[in-house]
């Protein structure tokens, strides 16, 4: 038996008693796993916005603007 099932083991019964079976919350570990998976995203935007920010394109003129005057001959 490992540790950490010999400590569930002992803590459940001294649980038993002051656990309310209709009213179950997230606690410590369900904040904790909110803040690294906030944490992650707020790293991953900040990432994203910093390459976004390098990336440097021209936009090929139009076809029908790039020849002047041809407009006029369509008529």
């Amino acid at each position: 038996m490992s540790a950490m099932q010999a400590a569930v083991t002992q803590l459940v019964p001294l649980a038993a008693d002051t656990f309310d079976k209709n009213k179950v919350t997230p606690g410590l570990l369900g904040f904790i796993v909110f803040a690294a998976l906030a944490l992650g995203v707020w790293g991953l935007m900040k990432s994203m916005s910093k390459h976004m920010n390098r990336v440097d394109f021209e936009e090929a003129p139009e076809p029908a603007a790039a020849t002047p005057g041809a407009e006029g001959s369509k008529a």
